[in-house]
């Protein structure tokens, strides 16, 4: 099972290069930032956390965009995953996240995850012109039109939501057919059902820690449907407890990640030190 670190990046606090080359450094093997593009100041989409319109932390509206900042993090690491936790692609020109992703891709030497949501905040997506309701097909077509991109020598779409005739595009993803793709999201027989159909695995949410009955009906899923293998799950922990590591491993987890705290680099540095020394003592 690896060991990961997310970070919730923002305009204060430590850089997402510093922190991925100082998680690297101490033997992590995954760098994870989240996305928010903006936060609509009324709304009436309750966090998921929270249950209400109160936000959890105020770096939701600081968040920095998370390619720019796995491209610094790639430039100053050779072997960490490079991931997000997650990505919106539905706030995006789907052709043009698609270059984004390979050209990080390309450039990193095949190291990135695409951690996908669906969105919780209903009126952040509206303001990039995505029906709530629609969300979960626009997605599904946003994945497979930029699949087509990355794969395709000639490429094309035709969807509801994605179109575009014969095209050229490189820079191809070194991850063959695609990187990684995970979705962040509940644990419910209609999101593990669109997993199995459009993703690789599942990341588990910030609420969640009995996860490994879940985990045992994601396989369920996964083999019911034909899929080869076993699907990728990333499980969100809180202070690493021995116990619940070991059994999460077992369970089928195969990683997990762990928050840094949005504090000074100095802080943030001395936190790392003692996770991983607090891992290395695991078996």
């Amino acid at each position: 099972m690896r060991h990961g670190i997310t970070l919730f990046t923002s305009d204060r606090g430590i850089r997402p290069d510093v922190a991925a080359k100082a998680a690297e450094s101490r033997g992590f093997d995954s760098f994870y930032v989240p996305e928010h593009t903006h936060i609509p100041a009324r709304r009436t989409s309750a966090h998921p956390g929270t249950g209400n319109e109160t936000l959890p932390d105020d770096r939701y509206m600081r968040t920095l965009d998370p390619w720019v900042a796995l491209a610094l993090a790639a430039a100053v690491t050779s072997t960490i995953r490079l991931g997000t936790s997650v990505a919106l692609p539905l706030e995006h020109d789907p052709i043009t996240l698609a270059k984004t992703i390979a050209s990080l891709d390309h450039l990193s030497g095949g190291r990135v995850v695409l951690g996908t949501g669906f969105g919780w905040n209903a009126e952040e997506l509206a303001d990039h012109g995505v029906p709530p309701n629609k969300k979960r097909t626009a997605l599904r077509e946003y994945l497979e039109a930029m699949q087509a991109l990355w794969t395709q020598e000639e490429a094309s779409y035709e969807g509801t939501f994605v179109e575009f005739g014969a095209s050229w595009a490189w820079p191809k993803p070194v991850q063959q057919p695609r990187p990684p793709v995970l979705l962040g999201a509940g644990a419910t027989d209609r999101n593990f059902a669109w997993i199995v159909r459009s993703a690789d695995g599942w990341i588990t949410t910030p609420t969640e820690r009995d996860i490994v009955d879940h985990v045992q009906c994601l396989h369920k899923a996964w083999a019911d449907a034909g899929r080869t293998g076993t699907p990728e799950v990333l499980a969100l922990a809180g202070p690493p407890k021995r116990d619940r590591l070991a059994q999460w491993r077992d369970a089928g987890v195969t990683e997990v990640l762990f928050g840094l705290p949005d504090a000074p680099e100095a802080e943030v540095l001395t936190y790392l030190d003692r996770l991983a020394d607090t891992l290395a003592d695991l078996p």
